[in-house]
């Protein structure tokens, strides 16, 4: 039956007709018949069944689509994520007690150890008060202290009745002469350094930069094996110098001035110049340009 026949016997309209059998069709439940005019009937079991195979086979691509957009926003997700809330590489805390909170903060959550340089003598009572509990907190929980100070700590009962405390709590403390600024470095991850090593008070920076920490901790590992153990004695080497006095004649023939080398030596101005005297009688110098060549000779210098 063809379509003028359909329409005829519907009563219908021809175009309405074809809509129809174009409908029918996409519903494969018409197939083509010998002529363009004619139709044939398909069972709706087969029919329907072809037209959901279709239909799941163009969701399938439409969920794979959809997956790979999931994926790709994801991912992108992720990146901003990542580059928005990762840590500053370099942070600045400006004035001391941004930096003493920034301190105890990193006291409390220290996981493995906590390594320090403290040049100068004598460490301020009310800065070492405060530090003990932090301090014994920090070791409770097995994070190793590891603190390095200058000899001339030595000189201080305070500073030494509270390094003894953190000996009795496990903390470890050696001195080297000279120590070339204040730092802290946190489980191999942060590091303070001051903003100004000619003036702490300015503040600090805190250094996240994995390179950089490695190469303070690499700084600090040498110090730490230059350093005496806080509770051994500073005796003479096979020249008859102490360490002190050996450090002094190399600051001395590097052209430092004696106000310089006190405050590297965490010393008094007085000291220095009584020591620099004691040196030269010892050298029979008769100048302190004589007394680096003489000491130069007498290998006080390598």
């Amino acid at each position: 039956m063809g379509v003028r026949d359909i329409s005829a016997h519907l009563g219908l309209p021809e175009k309405s007709v074809r809509h129809a059998l174009d409908d029918l069709a996409d519903l494969h439940l018409l197939r083509p018949g010998e002529s363009d005019e004619q139709h044939l009937t398909v069972s709706p079991e087969v029919g329907l069944s072809v037209l959901l195979n279709r239909i799941e086979l163009e969701l399938g691509a439409k969920q794979r689509k959809l997956e790979t957009a999931r994926s790709s926003v994801a991912a992108l997700i992720t990146r901003y994520g990542r580059q928005r809330h990762a840590p500053e590489i370099i942070r600045q805390l400006f004035g001391l007690e941004a930096v003493r909170l920034r301190l105890e903060q990193l006291a409390a959550t220290a996981r493995t150890e906590c390594l320090s340089f403290f040049p100068g003598g004598a460490q301020r009572p009310d800065v070492m008060e405060s530090s003990k509990p932090l301090d014994q907190m920090a070791l409770e929980r097995g994070v190793s202290l590891r603190t390095l100070y200058q000899d001339s700590f030595r000189n201080d009962p305070g500073t030494r009745e509270y390094v003894h405390w953190l000996s009795t709590l496990g903390g470890e403390t050696r001195t080297v002469p000279s120590l070339p600024m204040l730092m802290v470095l946190v489980d191999r991850e942060i590091a303070l350094v001051p903003l100004d090593p000619e003036n702490v008070r300015k503040g600090a920076l805190e250094i996240r930069s994995r390179g950089v920490v490695e190469a303070l901790h690499v700084l600090f590992t040498r110090f730490w094996d230059a350093g005496l153990p806080w509770y051994e004695q500073d005796g003479p080497d096979p020249t008859g110098l102490s360490r002190r006095e050996r450090e002094l004649m190399y600051l001395l023939a590097s052209g430092h001035t004696d106000e310089a080398i006190s405050k590297k030596l965490g010393v008094s101005l007085r000291t220095v110049r009584r020591t620099v005297s004691n040196l030269m009688a010892r050298l029979e110098a008769r100048s302190r340009f004589e007394a680096g060549v003489l000491a130069a000779r007498a290998g006080w210098l390598s």
